[in-house]
């Protein structure tokens, strides 16, 4: 029999889900019948809908945990409960770290790192006091744990967002679990920005062993596993969805790389 995950009835948060890598998220949850709720700082344009369900959209600036706050309240008073929050909302430009200015720190530091722990922190009570618990997903990336040079700030709250994963699995088990997305290199719309036009981002996607790279609705489907009962003995995990990391750079200097490029060409 095909397991089907099925998320009739649950009400799902995603932080930041208007574009990129959190609008695949949200359609994701969308086509497996969840109740999606998302926000972002601007106005986003058409509301994401996947046959008779559209995505509720709320202007909050997850920085501010009164706004967070706030928003939680408005959901839970019109849904009546909240299973699982997606802390998607993030990211950096590219910055030198020794002349980025020390305000320009702080709020990369307080997007990737402080507005997932006001969203946990607010969702928590909800999701204790229910049957069924809840499920928080932070989404991280390769550069919390990888040199991550331009975006030195963003590594490094990625990684306490890893460490701070951990730590709630622990402190709110059994009835809540925490669970992390490490996503490696994701084609999105603005992904050009940092990779370049079509010939640069070939060259960059070949530095991944699948040879591709993530697309938004791959992370969305990591999510909706560990959100589902399939994960249900699943918490305080980082799964990696990176197309296998990155080549090991003494290959480049290996009389067996081009036996290796081949087999992933055959592949």
């Amino acid at each position: 029999m095909p397991i089907q995950l099925d998320m009739s009835g649950k009400v799902v948060l995603v932080t930041g889900g208007a574009r990129g890598v959190g609008e695949g998220i949200v359609e994701v949850f969308l086509r497996a019948g969840a109740q999606v709720e998302t926000c972002g700082r601007g106005t986003p344009g058409a509301a994401r809908t996947v046959e008779d369900r559209t995505a509720h959209f709320s202007k909050v600036d997850v920085r501010d945990p009164d706004q967070v706050d706030r928003w939680v309240e408005d959901i839970t008073a019109r849904r009546g409960r909240i299973d699982v929050a997606v802390n998607n909302a993030g990211g950096a430009p590219f910055a030198d770290f020794a002349t980025a200015s020390p305000r320009f720190h702080r709020k990369v530091t307080d997007l990737n790192f402080l507005a997932p722990v006001f969203v946990s922190r607010a969702v928590f009570p909800v999701m204790d006091a229910q049957d069924d618990g809840g499920v928080v997903l932070n989404i991280s990336s390769i550069s919390a744990r990888r040199p991550s040079p331009g975006s030195a700030v963003y590594g490094a709250a990625k990684a306490a967002l890893e460490s701070l994963t951990t730590t709630l699995a622990v402190e709110w088990a059994p009835r809540v679990r925490v669970n992390a997305v490490s996503c490696g290199l994701v084609a999105t719309p603005g992904s050009t920005d940092h990779y370049g036009d079509a010939e640069q981002t070939a060259r960059v996607a070949a530095t991944i062993p699948r040879g591709v790279f993530a697309r938004p609705g791959d992370i969305g489907g990591a999510c909706l596993l560990l959100a589902s009962p399939l994960a249900a003995h699943i918490t305080g995990a980082v799964l990696n969805v990176d197309g296998g990391g990155e080549w090991p750079a003494f290959l480049q200097h290996s009389p067996n790389t081009g036996v290796l490029a081949a087999r992933s060409r055959e592949r």
